[in-house]
C-alpha cells in the first residue's frame, strides 16, 4: 500500500483530494483491501457483496469453499440451485448465482481451455478494454467492474460507491453536473489523481472506512471528524449542535 502522500503547495481538487487522502491515512492507516487471496475469490466477493454487509458475504465464500467450489471451473460445472444454496447468505442468492454462472460462462466462451488459467488472460488485457468486457457480462455493473478491476487485474478504475459519494456531497465535492452519474465521480479521481493501482486501492478502502467510523448515513458523528474543518455539512451540524 502507498504511504501518505505528499500534500505540499497547490490548489484546487487535486490537492484538496490529496489532502483528505493524507487525513484518512493518518486517521485509520492501511486498510489492506482486498480481503481475498487470488482473483477467483475477489470476483466472487465482489459480485456477491452487491446490496449485502460483508459478513454475510464470507459465510457465503466459506459455504462455497467448504462446498469445493471454489473456482471458476467449479462455478461453472455445479448447477445453479445448488450454487445458490451455498450463497443464500449474501441475500438476493438465485440473482448471485446467476451472475457467478454468467462471468463463468463468458470466461469459458471467450477464453476456451482451463478456465481459472484463462482468466488470467482476461485480467491481463488493458485497462479500457477490459472494463468494456466486464461491463457485457450479465450482472456486472460500473461498481462491480472496477472492484474486479482494482483488486484482482490491479488496474487504475476508481471505485465508486455509495460511502464516496455521501463524503464526496457532504464535503460539497459533487461533481459540477446536472445529476452526476457514477462516471461523474469516478471522473474526479482520474482527472485529479496519477493513474496508481496501490493509490485508488488504498484510497477507496479509506473512503468506506471514514463512512463506517464517522460519516454515517442518518448520523454523522462530526465531532472529532478528521475532515471537520474541510467539510461544510460537518461545519453546519456542529454549529448547530
Amino acid at each position: 500500500m502507498p504511504e501518505p502522500l505528499s500534500v505540499g503547495v497547490g490548489t484546487g481538487m487535486t490537492a484538496r483530494l490529496m489532502e483528505v487522502y493524507d487525513r484518512f491515512y493518518a486517521a485509520y492507516g492501511p486498510q489492506h483491501w482486498w480481503p481475498g487471496d487470488g482473483p477467483f475469490e475477489v470476483i466472487a466477493g465482489a459480485i456477491l457483496t452487491q446490496s449485502a454487509a460483508w459478513t454475510n458475504v464470507e459465510m457465503a465464500l466459506a459455504n462455497m469453499r467448504a462446498a469445493g467450489c471454489w473456482s471458476l471451473e467449479a462455478v461453472h460445472q455445479l448447477p445453479e440451485p445448488e450454487l445458490a444454496e451455498l450463497v443464500r447468505s449474501s441475500g438476493y442468492f438465485n440473482a448471485k448465482a446467476k451472475k457467478l454462472k454468467a462471468f463463468a460462462a463468458h470466461v469459458a466462451t471467450n477464453y476456451p481451455g482451463n478456465l481459472d488459467e484463462n482468466l488470467d488472460r482476461l485480467l491481463a488485457r488493458p485497462t479500457a478494454p477490459l472494463r468494456e468486457e466486464l461491463l457485457s457480462i450479465h450482472g456486472i455493473g460500473e461498481e462491480t467492474a472496477d472492484d474486479i478491476m482494482v483488486y484482482a487485474a490491479c488496474k487504475p478504475s476508481f471505485v465508486i460507491d455509495t460511502y464516496t459519494r455521501r463524503i464526496m456531497d457532504r464535503m460539497e465535492m459533487t461533481p459540477e453536473t446536472p445529476r452526476p452519474k457514477y462516471a461523474d465521480y469516478q471522473a474526479v479521481f482520474h482527472n485529479n489523481l496519477p493513474p496508481e493501482t496501490p493509490l485508488y486501492n488504498e484510497f477507496h478502502a479509506l473512503w468506506d472506512r471514514h463512512a463506517k467510523e464517522a460519516c454515517a448515513k442518518l448520523t454523522p458523528r462530526c465531532d472529532g471528524c478528521c475532515l471537520l474543518d474541510l467539510c461544510p455539512t460537518g461545519q453546519k451540524l456542529i454549529l448547530k449542535g
